[in-house]
C-alpha cells in the first residue's frame, strides 16, 4: 500500500536528500545510534515531551531534509505557513555505514478518515505511523534545550498506524514519537509580506533526532492489508 498522496515532486525531493546524505557518509557516521528497547536511551528533553503512559524508547533515528513553506493570507497580513516536513532518517548501527530506514512528510490518515497527519513510513517494510501533537516546546519555552534558530522540539501520539509486512522495525508498535535536537527549519522571516509573495515557497534545512516509544505490554491494531 502506498500511502503517500502528496505528488511526485516530495519523492523527487526525498531521493535528493537521500543521494546527499549518502555522499555525506563520513559525517552521518557520527550521528546516534539505533537500536531496541534494551539499548536506547532517550536524550533529555523537558518533562512536558516525556510519555506519561510507560511507554519506552525502541528507536532513534536521525533526519536530514526541508521544512517547507508556502505564503499565505494569516489573519490581516501574510506569513510563511508549513505545507510538509520532507525528510529522511537514518540509523547508524556501531561500525557500520548508515542507512535510510524512514521517510517523513505529511500525508491523509486512514484511520481518521484523511486526516493530513505527520507521518514516518519505513523504508525496509512500508509500516507506517501518523502522529497527533500533544505538545511543543521552542526556545521561547524550553530555552535551555531548544535553539534559537531550530523548530520545536515535539512529542506527538499515536493518531493511525499501518502494520509492518516484512522484517524489519515495525512502526506500527510506536505509541509516540520525539522530535528533539533539532538544528535550522525555522520558517523565514522575510519574503511574506505582501500580496505579490502570495504563494511563494520557501524549503528551509533542518536536521533533527526522532525518538520512536511502545508500550511493552500493549497490543497494537493495525489496518488490514487488502
Amino acid at each position: 500500500m502506498n500511502i503517500r498522496k502528496t505528488g511526485h515532486h516530495i519523492v523527487r525531493r526525498i531521493r535528493l536528500i537521500a543521494c546527499i546524505g549518502a555522499l555525506g557518509t563520513a559525517f552521518v557516521l557520527a550521528l546516534p545510534q539505533v537500536g531496541h528497547a534494551q539499548n536506547v536511551t532517550p536524550p533529555p528533553v523537558p518533562g512536558t515531551l516525556v510519555p506519561q503512559d510507560g511507554s519506552e524508547a525502541f528507536l532513534v533515528a536521525h533526519a536530514f531534509g526541508s521544512q517547507d513553506y508556502v505564503c499565505a493570507a494569516s489573519g490581516s497580513g501574510f506569513a510563511f505557513v508549513l505545507t510538509t516536513p520532507e525528510a529522511v532518517l537514518f540509523d547508524n548501527p556501531v561500525g557500520n555505514p548508515s542507512h535510510r530506514i524512514i521517510n517523513h512528510f505529511f500525508s491523509p490518515n486512514p484511520v481518521e478518515g484523511g486526516t493530513i497527519r505527520a507521518t514516518w513510513q519505513s523504508t525496509r517494510n512500508s509500516s507506517a505511523f501518523w502522529g497527533q501533537l500533544v505538545k511543543a516546546e521552542n526556545a521561547a519555552s524550553a530555552p535551555d534545550f531548544v535553539a534559537k534558530d531550530a523548530v520545536a522540539w515535539l512529542l506527538l501520539s499515536r493518531a493511525g498506524v499501518l502494520g509492518a509486512s516484512a522484517n524489519g522495525d515495525d512502526l506500527s508498535v510506536a505509541t509516540f514519537v520525539q522530535r528533539v535536537n533539532t538544528v535550522g527549519g525555522l520558517a523565514p522571516s522575510t519574503g511574506c509580506s505582501s500580496p505579490k509573495d502570495l504563494g511563494t515557497t520557501a524549503f528551509v534545512p533542518y536536521e533533527a533526532d526522532y525518538v520512536f516509544f511502545s508500550k511493552p505490554t500493549a497490543t497494537t491494531a493495525v489496518p488490514e492489508r487488502n
